[in-house]
């Protein structure tokens, strides 16, 4: 994270109405409020309560490109509400991870149960973990008492970084390989190397 330049207090002026019935320069300050810039890009964000309220997507990462663009508006909507509602982001992200299973060719109604297939077609342990931290924790979301969203984001938070490196590792890196080798790799060599698997 970028490095941030602060100020705890925010003061307004405006012209408003006086004691005395007339227009006139007036303010109010903000109590519990805080306005961080950042270094890098140079723009604001607002705190409450130690909580950011603008912008409403705070420091989340932009969704992978190669994702489908259904799953995208998913994770966008996620983002655009993370900081008024972590749970109901969670929850959005597993509806994402479930259309991400379908995209990969399994059946979409049960998403433990496409998890699984994915595991028996070689799918790697680590993009196993990450498929079922975000069903396991978009499930408690939506059901009381299991997870506290209530005092802290960083669990609705780190599941955007679940999706983005399933994404990669799922979609991104295998179809850069396979641009590469359809480009670099001579067809009658491919052909080959096709036959050679078939036996």
């Amino acid at each position: 994270m970028a490095e941030q330049t602060w100020s705890t207090s925010i003061n307004c002026h405006y012209q408003g109405r006086l004691p005395n019935g007339h227009l006139g320069p007036t303010s109010y300050s903000l109590s519990k409020t805080g306005i961080a810039k950042c270094k890098h890009c140079e723009q604001v964000s607002i705190w409450i309560d130690e909580k950011v309220v603008y912008p409403l997507t705070g420091n989340i990462e932009v969704a992978n490109e190669d994702l489908p663009e259904e799953i995208k508006k998913d994770y966008n909507e996620a983002k655009n509400i993370v900081n008024v509602s972590p749970r109901g982001a969670a929850a959005l992200l597993r509806l994402a991870i479930q259309k991400l299973c379908i995209h990969l060719g399994e059946k979409g109604k049960n998403i433990n149960e496409d998890i699984a297939s994915l595991v028996k077609k070689g799918l790697p342990q680590t993009m196993q973990q990450a498929l079922d931290s975000v069903r396991v924790v978009g499930n408690n979301a939506v059901h009381p008492g299991v997870i506290d969203f209530d005092d802290n984001s960083d669990t609705a938070y780190a599941l955007f970084g679940f999706v983005n490196i399933i994404a990669d590792v799922l979609i991104t890196q295998p179809k850069r390989i396979r641009e590469y080798y359809e480009k670099h790799v001579p067809e009658g060599v491919r052909q080959k190397i096709e036959e050679r698997d078939k036996k």
